[in-house]
């Protein structure tokens, strides 16, 4: 009895092609991992600079309101400085022990900004665009940044 042989086939080359393959798909998706974790520490430096801002500018406003106006403006200016001009803020300010007048000589102003940051991952992976929750607390003492006269 003969055998038959069968030709084999020539397997020169596959083993590139399934490490440019597996490479592409390990790849894409750490890429897409790498750049969201940038954006969330760009967004955690933002809002502590914000939080940080804000705490001064209300300390330095005449008034209770303005502080209100001028702290949202200083977080806003903020975030942009840090590269994130269309994320949304929200400012919170506080005052110990004298709630209802913050500028009263021993005050302590708590301000808390909340933002989010979109991640990149794109809307084929899931419903909707994920986004990372962020916020920053800073205390002032309102006597730290007026002059004693």
């Amino acid at each position: 009895m003969t055998r038959r042989r069968t030709p084999r086939r020539d397997e020169a080359g596959t083993a590139l092609i399934e490490l440019v393959w597996l490479g592409i798909l390990l790849l894409v998706p750490l890429l897409w991992i790498v750049l969201s974790v940038f954006e969330v520490q760009s967004g955690a430096y933002g809002v502590s600079s914000a939080a940080r801002a804000a705490g001064r500018a209300y300390a330095l406003a005449p008034t209770d309101a303005a502080g209100q106006a001028q702290a949202e403006a200083a977080a806003r200016q903020a975030l942009v400085d840090q590269g994130l001009p269309d994320a949304p803020v929200q400012v919170t300010v506080t005052c110990a022990p004298y709630p209802r007048d913050c500028h009263s000589g021993t005050s302590v102003i708590t301000v808390r900004v909340r933002s989010r940051v979109d991640l990149l991952i794109p809307d084929v992976l899931g419903g909707g665009r994920p986004a990372f929750a962020l916020d920053a607390t800073h205390a002032v003492p309102i006597g730290q940044y007026q002059e004693v006269g």
